[in-house]
């Protein structure tokens, strides 16, 4: 006798249980907004007033082309002369002595409260009060030391240096005291302490603004042209007042600003990654790989019962 209670019942085989994928409406929606926005735009700018053939061949001119390479150049100079005296000032700032902290706040006071351009013009305009340069061993007339070159040098780097300086101060306060306690108890003096224990921690709080930073004085550097330098700007507003194409000239030097950016960003995105790798334990995905994510999540597909859904 079977003790068996299911014995004798009819299996009934369970139900297939069907996957219905979520629908994003809400992404196809803002996604058809946006491409009728930006299609808009675009019409907009295809039956303006301008004329295309003049911004292509504009493109690659020789003196547009000198102009960029003035602009990238002034950046770059005017970066590192920026990065180098904003760093000292940091540790001015931080100093215990107070002299040298009054002297690092009152130059970051001066400079982040007088406008870029007003910075240019007192460099430019220098010899109206110093004649001559007299440095003991070197002697020259001012106006010839003062070239437009050496302005836009010492107006954009000297003024970057202020901020430089802050964001050098806040990086290396985001480091925990715990690591210089650690390494004054090892025996290292400050400034090793602080060379090879506190800035390569604080790089990673210091490169995202720094990079920020390289990329509006690439911009800035457009300033230069008040004081005759040969940059990008003054390159295609000189074009410009030849051949009267003003707007087409304008849209010549935006198209090399924006590749200038776009490449310096891109830079700027891998650095970054690179001195996050002590702090993350998994590095964030590139663009190109949250573009394929973002793509192939419009409708997530599903496997049930080996079947795709």
């Amino acid at each position: 006798m079977s003790l068996d209670p299911d014995k004798g019942r009819d299996e009934v085989a369970p139900e297939e249980l069907t996957a219905v994928p979520v629908r994003h409406w809400g992404r196809w929606i803002g996604a058809g907004l946006v491409i009728a926005l930006l299609a808009m735009v675009v019409w907009a700018f295809a039956n303006a007033k301008i004329n295309w053939n003049v911004v292509g061949d504009y493109l690659t001119y020789d003196r547009i082309m000198e102009g960029a390479l003035n602009t990238l150049w002034i950046t770059v100079c005017a970066m590192v002369l920026g990065l180098v005296l904003g760093m000292l000032l940091a540790v001015m700032r931080l100093s215990d002595n107070p002299v040298l902290s009054s002297v690092a706040y009152g130059y970051i006071w001066f400079f982040r409260g007088t406008p870029v351009l007003v910075q240019l013009v007192l460099w430019y305009n220098l010899s109206y009060i110093f004649d001559t340069v007299n440095l003991g061993f070197y002697k020259n007339e001012m106006n010839d030391v003062m070239t437009p070159f050496l302005a836009a040098l010492l107006g954009l780097g000297l003024n970057e240096a202020a901020y430089m300086a802050e964001i050098a101060r806040a990086g290396i306060k985001s480091v925990d005291s715990g690591q210089t306690e650690a390494a004054q108890a090892l025996g290292m003096n400050g400034t090793k302490t602080m060379r090879r224990i506190v800035l390569p921690q604080a790089m990673r709080v210091i490169i995202p603004p720094s990079g920020n930073e390289f990329i509006n004085m690439l911009k800035t550097s457009s300033l230069a042209s008040v004081i005759y330098f040969d940059e990008l700007f003054r390159a295609g507003d000189t074009i410009s007042s030849r051949n009267l194409a003003v707007m087409e000239m304008m849209m010549v030097v935006s198209v090399w600003y924006l590749l200038l950016t776009t490449v310096f960003s891109i830079g700027q995105y891998y650095l970054e990654r690179h001195f996050a790798k002590g702090s993350d334990r998994e590095q964030p995905p590139t663009p190109l790989r949250r573009l394929r994510q973002q793509l192939t999540t419009f409708r997530t597909k599903s496997r049930v019962g080996g079947e795709t859904v």
